[in-house]
């Protein structure tokens, strides 16, 4: 039977102190992969404990792939032994202390660009936050202040990575909501992610093959493409990007969203985190590109730990932008370099100027170390809650959805919407936008072209299974019953639900 001391630590929540001790019994070899957990009730009577608490602890545990479970029969330990990168073992970890005085010497707006339109009841297609919901009357008193009693300072040039209070800041919040040790030195702020996508193709060669994900962001490539980088596109399949296929196309950096992938919604687990890591440790000139995009809004249990928390030999660079966090149009965006690449930096680009203004870095360095980015997190967590709740309800509620299925909604701001229709996906695009409804299709993000407008799966019924990109953070909360229904009625196939009484059962 597991046993621990719990509740000495009072920044953390007892389920998170017991999923920390269970993950790190793992990492050890305490648990051995294949081991059956204790029962929650069990486990939760030998620590005197809550079940809901166990229940929370072992729910993180297999969201981020440390178990699995086998229905009536437990939870089990994961076999992680298929990676030669642990923490523990490595003794190639850059240590901050040390590098120190080495290093002192997205907007990934997950939706296609779609263009508003009169006819446009709701854009299912915009990664846009709802404008009332920015903190602005904060935002302006923080920024008054800043311009009274930061006159001088407002007015010198910030270095390169940007001020030192932002990048101090940035690093304490990464610290107590992603796990992440990263020195000030390490960080470079920039406006949007688009634009540190550019030093890093630059920093990194434009002779090097980049591995991208496919379905992806369309954006990435296009950026790649201008900056004259070789890609290639790697399939996705449950756990995350192909590992084999990575393998084989002979890339040297892999671009690639492991916390909650655009569009498919999938978490890359644990293990499959560390075969990746892997990968990067087999060569000097390997690295990954984490974009952490919208970790922030995990809607159940608490964000995925990032990979460059996990990673022991500086091959992870890290991501992030406040795009998605705060407002669409604050184009603030960050990156987490490794030592020997920031050195590198500093060597070769650090020509460049800071491409975010004094006003806007000194007023959010005050927004995070005066705790209202994270009260702002917290409320925007519980709103999009909501707004997905409603969505969900009112498509399974529809009788219209018969058939339909719903992935990927628990981490994120949009889930995808399997649709069983005859129509092909462009078909059922231009349909709901017929109706005032702007959808995209998971095909649409396919980058290899002999795969554009392919099914996600089949029914039974030999009936084709659609995948529907849904995003919802920019659609007004009082118009969301009837968008759904709009939707619905665009999107459901007469032919199919005259057939839902057939003999032949749908899987």
């Amino acid at each position: 039977m597991l046993t621990y001391s719990l509740g000495r630590t009072g920044s953390l929540t007892l389920y998170e102190e017991l999923y920390r001790c269970i993950r790190q019994d793992i990492l050890d070899g305490t648990i051995s992969p294949g081991d059956r957990l204790p029962s929650k009730r069990s486990l939760a009577k030998n620590l005197s404990i809550s079940t809901i608490t166990v229940e929370h602890a072992y729910g993180m545990l297999l969201d981020e792939g440390y178990i699995y479970s086998i229905p009536k029969k437990g939870y089990f330990a994961a076999d992680l032994t298929l990676t030669t990168c642990r923490r523990k073992s490595c003794k190639t970890a850059p240590d901050c202390r040390q590098t120190a005085e080495h290093l002192s010497g997205s907007d990934s707006d997950s939706g296609s660009d779609a263009s508003e339109t009169k006819n446009c009841f709701a854009d299912f297609t915009a990664g846009r936050t709802n404008p009332d919901r920015f903190p602005l009357s904060t935002w302006v008193r923080l920024m008054r202040e800043i311009i009274h009693d930061r006159k001088k300072e407002l007015m010198i040039s910030s270095p390169p990575g940007g001020i030192r209070e932002l990048r101090e800041a940035i690093c304490e919040y990464l610290y107590q909501f992603r796990g992440i040790r990263a020195l000030p030195e390490q960080v470079i702020v920039g406006a949007g992610t688009e634009y540190l996508y550019s030093l890093l193709i630059q920093l990194l060669g434009r002779d090097r093959i980049y591995a991208l994900e496919t379905p992806g962001y369309p954006k990435i490539p296009r950026i790649y493409a201008r900056n004259d980088a070789v890609c290639r596109y790697i399939p996705m399949d449950s756990r995350g990007i192909s590992v084999s296929a990575l393998r084989e196309c002979d890339a040297d950096i892999l671009h690639l969203s492991p916390s909650h992938h655009f569009p498919t919604g999938i978490v890359t687990p644990v293990q499959r985190r560390y075969e990746l890591l892997s990968w990067a440790s087999e060569s000097e000139e390997r690295y990954i590109i984490e974009d952490d995009y919208d970790s922030e809004f995990r809607l159940s249990g608490r964000p995925i730990p990032s990979m460059q928390s996990i990673d022991p030999t500086g091959k992870v660079i890290y991501i992030n932008t406040f795009t998605k966090s705060l407002a669409s149009t604050i184009r603030i965006s960050y990156m987490i370099l490794p030592p020997s690449l920031m050195r590198r930096f500093r060597s070769e680009l650090g020509f460049y100027s800071c491409t975010v203004s004094n006003f806007e870095q000194y007023t959010l360095s005050r927004f995070l170390k005066e705790g209202y980015f994270e009260k702002h997190i917290n409320r925007m967590r519980k709103y999009y809650r909501n707004q997905r709740d409603v969505i969900l309800r009112c498509i399974r509620r529809n009788p219209r959805s018969y058939g339909m299925r719903i992935t990927g909604e628990d981490a994120g701001l949009h889930f995808l919407l399997h649709v069983p229709s005859f129509c092909s996906d462009s078909r059922l695009v231009i349909r709901a936008r017929r109706m005032g409804i702007h959808i995209s299709a998971l095909s649409e993000y396919e980058f290899r072209p002999e795969q554009q407008n392919s099914d996600a799966g089949f029914f039974s019924a030999g009936v084709p299974l659609h995948a529907l990109v849904l995003s919802y953070s920019g659609v007004p909360p009082e118009i969301l019953p009837q968008a759904v229904d709009r939707l619905i009625r665009a999107v459901s196939d007469s032919r199919f639900l005259r057939r839902r009484d057939s003999p032949e059962k749908l899987l």
